[in-house]
């Protein structure tokens, strides 16, 4: 076994034992409610966008979009649009990555690579920071539910051009809408590739730490996602990454495609 074989080899062992350590995964858990109280999550950009998620978080995904090398992302939820500049510049390092030459780096019809953003209301100051930014030529946003018949429609149009899709579901956080939104956009995810569903943490937070909002304990997206796996073998819950990562909002929302 070479030395690049047998590092990996201890990687994995490595998260396998994370996987098995419920102290370390309380500790985990315990940050991440004590953080929520000063908005942790709210403190960090990407490329000068508030991204709103845990660093440990972003560190995944870029691992996953490095590995997978998709052509299209399609993001639900936009917000301050952190996530969809994340995702555009690596899908940029993706395309450097790839480039045979320096013309081709730099002629932006060669560049198919692109991040799509569906949410129901994409405030004006940040459609306009979003529009204004170094990446947005590769940033498509449509304004409306994510689980409207013809915003589905109009993500599926896109899709259709596109041979190798990774999916993230970040909205409405309600078990009925993510249901809804796996039903539409989990299909289009390719094999290999993975729908993401954020906030499934929601599951395992103390049932008075959303008051006043329509999700909670047994109404959630990890509630959503257990549903639709159960009825969907296609996808897998990758449990490594969380396993990997430890502070996350998406435990059991790494879905891998595998056939």
């Amino acid at each position: 076994m070479n030395q690049i074989a047998q590092f990996q080899k201890e990687v994995e062992a490595n998260i396998a034992a994370l996987g098995k350590d419920t102290a370390l995964a309380d500790i985990g858990r315990d940050f991440m409610l004590r953080s929520a109280n000063n908005k942790y999550t709210y403190n960090f950009t990407w490329l000068g966008r508030p991204i709103i998620q845990f660093p440990q978080d972003v560190v995944a995904m870029q691992e996953l979009i490095w590995s997978v090398k998709p052509d299209l992302i399609i993001e639900t939820g936009i917000a301050h649009g952190g996530s969809l500049v994340f995702s555009a510049s690596m899908l940029a390092l993706i395309d450097l990555a790839e480039a045979t030459d320096v013309g081709e780096m730099l002629n932006p019809a060669l560049l198919r690579r692109k991040v799509l953003g569906v949410d129901i209301d994409i405030r004006p100051h940040n459609r306009a920071a979003i529009e204004q930014h170094p990446f947005a030529s590769r940033i498509e946003m449509i304004q409306g539910s994510s689980i409207a018949p013809d915003v589905v429609s109009r993500v599926k149009n896109i899709a259709a051009s596109y041979s190798n899709v990774l999916v993230c579901l970040d909205s409405n956080h309600t078990h009925e809408h993510v249901l809804a939104e796996l039903e539409a956009y989990a299909p289009l995810t390719s094999v290999g590739s993975y729908c993401v569903v954020f906030d499934t943490a929601i599951e395992d937070m103390p049932e008075d730490m959303f008051l006043g909002r329509p999700w909670g304990r047994g109404n959630n997206p990890k509630t959503a996602v257990w549903e639709y796996v159960k009825d969907h073998k296609e996808f897998e819950i990758d449990q490594s990454v969380q396993h990997k990562i430890q502070i996350t909002v998406a435990p059991d929302g790494f879905l891998r495609r595998v056939k």
